[in-house]
């Protein structure tokens, strides 16, 4: 899709990190906004950055985050690094007056979470997480059926969302580094990328947060220094309880991304919707056994809406639908479900009759 015709009044976003998220979702989702145009790209990594948009003009092409910081035509930055480095560039870009969308998680712990959200506050800029999922028009017709009470009283969320991550695993062959198995760069393995998303879109999804959060973590396919999947539970203020696996160990020709929403009049189900493309299926099944397709926009990508509502917010000055303290509430739930095995009770195998 070519990008749409942009005049001055949008903003001018750049882009710190040019690995595949960015390169396949993030920018071309600035591109194609009609509020926002891409005025650099950096990357520490030449061949990355040489491999984005290789063919198209960009104002700016650097490998010095300071050099693209330093524009005046530049009013926002998509931070899309590993997560050792999140801490760091969101408070340079800060300093630098820049406001500032950052991958998730936010960083690799709470503390580190903290300090940037504290450097953007100091600074007057905005800052957001990239929970890119929160604007799939499937998630938001979920939201839809809970808020005008089509599923009854929700008791549970069921989420599996799961990948094959081997320690070799790259996504396009153009960086061999899996930084997301090394845990000084990730904080984590598959609990901290992928589990996330699903604490985030429960709370969104329900309308409330989560107020109590346990999980146990396993390595049991790869043996990489990392856990390579996890099993959550969780309740949310009102009582409804999420249960949600992650893994980097489930074969990608598996079913392996489901949200499941279910309550007392109905349960709705969503299939490949979770992730960054956009489409899926979402099904509603009543408590009289009747089922629906429910429709939404299977066009839309969901990082197009998190870009477009990010850009509005900075225009405008409207706040952006997500604060910067419902971000950190994720973070202390993912430290805090770590911090959790204590709580879980040995029990002995019978003896053999």
């Amino acid at each position: 899709m070519d990008a749409p015709a942009q005049n001055v009044d949008t903003v001018g976003w750049g882009v710190i990190g040019c690995g595949w998220v960015a390169r396949d979702f993030g920018i071309p989702a600035i591109r194609n906004a009609s509020n926002s145009r891409l005025v650099g790209l950096c990357d520490r990594d030449g061949d990355a950055l040489a491999a984005t948009l290789p063919d198209t003009s960009v104002p700016c092409r650097t490998q010095r985050t300071g050099e693209l910081l330093r524009r005046d035509d530049l009013d926002a930055v998509y931070v899309a690094t590993p997560n050792d480095s999140h801490a760091e560039l969101v408070s340079a870009c800060a300093e630098a007056g820049k406001h500032v969308l950052c991958e998730k998680p936010m960083a690799r712990t709470t503390p580190e979470a903290e300090s940037l959200v504290d450097a953007c506050r100091t600074a007057g800029v905005r800052y957001a997480t990239a929970f890119d999922q929160r604007f799939h028009p499937a998630h938001r017709r979920l939201q839809d059926l809970v808020a005008d009470g089509t599923l009854g009283t929700v008791t549970t969320v069921r989420i599996h969302y799961a990948c094959w991550t081997p320690a070799d695993w790259t996504p396009d062959g153009i960086s061999l580094d899996n930084w997301r198995v090394d845990p000084d760069r990730a904080g984590g393995g598959a609990f901290i990328d992928l589990a996330p998303h699903g604490l985030d879109l429960t709370q969104m999804i329900l309308g409330e947060p989560l107020t109590s959060v346990s999980a146990l973590l396993q390595g049991q396919v790869f043996d990489y220094p990392v856990d390579d999947g996890a099993a959550l539970i969780a309740r949310s203020e009102s009582g409804t309880l999420l249960s949600q696996s992650v893994a980097y160990n489930c074969p990608d020709v598996f079913p392996r991304r489901r949200l499941e929403v279910i309550g007392t009049e109905g349960r709705a189900l969503a299939v490949n919707t979770m992730g960054q493309d956009e489409g899926g299926e979402v099904t509603l099944t009543r408590s009289d056994g009747t089922e629906t397709a429910i429709d939404f926009d299977k066009d839309r990508s969901p990082f197009l809406g998190q870009v477009d509502a990010f850009a509005r917010s900075v225009r405008t000055g409207e706040p952006f639908p997500f604060s910067p303290a419902h971000d950190l509430h994720i973070m202390r739930l993912v430290d805090a479900a770590v911090e959790s095995p204590s709580t879980e009770v040995p029990v002995s195998p019978a003896p053999a009759a």
